[in-house]
This record gives C-alpha cells, structure tokens and sequence, in this order.
C-alpha cells in the first residue's frame, strides 16, 4: 500500500531542479530532522503528533510518524534535499525547509499522504501549502492514520496549549 502512496505523494509536491543536499545525522521526531553539520531542520508546512517529554506520554501516531520518517530518511541513504523557506529559521532557532527524498519525493507531502501529521500553513512559508493540502486530503478521504478517527475537537474541548484541530459553527 505504500508504493501507492509514494507514487501519489510525488505528485503533490514535486522536486525543483536544484536542491542543497544534506546528510542526515538522525531523526528527532516526524517533523525534524538533525543534520551531521548540526542544524535541527523543522519541515515546513507539517505538524506530526508530539512525542512523549517531561513525563508526558506520546501522543497517538507520534512514534509512528517518526519511524515513518526515519525510513523514508533510510531510503535515501541518509542524504536529502533541502529547499529553504523564506522565513529561514523559526523561534527555536530551526532551519526551516521542504525535504526531498533521493527520488525527488517530497517528505512533507509522503508524511501527509500517509495520514502522519497535520498540514499547517505559516506565512510566508506557504508556496507549497496547496500541494501539501491535497496529500492531507488524500489521506483524509481514505481514513489513513490519524484520520482513521476524526481528530476534531469542539473549541470547549480543548484542555491545555499545543496543536489541535479544532470545529464549531
């Protein structure tokens, strides 16, 4: 099923003809990466459930999204593509980018298409937001991952601070 996936998530976002390339150190969670030469690249325009800090457990599909991650991080043989944002750095001092596979693959768009996170759209970064949507979407209609329930809350329903999906009227 995910050679299905993959092929589709191509489509959504697909690769600019020049990218920096980097070597990926490690994974920290479904939405960052650590590169060898130190930068903590956050991937712009997806919000992967948080894993478990400070006695916290993880959230449903945080563990997931990660091992997704790090095998798509895996198939690559560890290089990626690195398409900067126009805001290059976020509060916490991550470089921010759209990752490409070896394949040219958008990692972003594979992570949403799989139901693995969460499409969010932050000016100014926001030049691949329609294609990332449509992996979200695609994910959504066929109930994958976090969608197999709907994650939806009522504004009343939330409980603390962080990220959620909220409806109402």
């Amino acid at each position: 099923m995910s050679a299905i996936w993959l092929s589709g998530a191509q489509a959504f976002c697909p690769a600019p003809s020049s990218l920096a390339q980097a070597q990926v150190q490690r994974v920290v969670d479904g939405d960052t990466l650590r590169l060898t030469d130190g930068r903590n690249v956050r991937m712009i325009g997806l919000n992967t459930p948080e894993l478990g800090k400070k006695g916290r457990t993880d959230e449903p599909f945080a563990v997931a999204a990660r091992k997704h991650l790090e095998a798509l991080v895996a198939a690559s043989a560890g290089r990626v593509g690195l398409l900067p944002g126009k805001e290059r750095k976020d509060r916490h001092g991550r470089t921010l980018a759209h990752v490409y596979g070896a394949d040219g693959a958008n990692l972003e768009a594979q992570m949403l298409a799989e139901g693995l996170g969460f499409q969010v759209a932050v000016a100014p970064n926001v030049d691949l937001a329609a294609c990332q949507q449509a992996a979200e979407q695609s994910a959504r209609q066929a109930r994958l991952g976090l969608w197999r329930q709907s994650p939806v809350i009522e504004a009343g329903q939330i409980r603390g601070s962080g990220f959620a999906v909220v409806g109402g009227v």
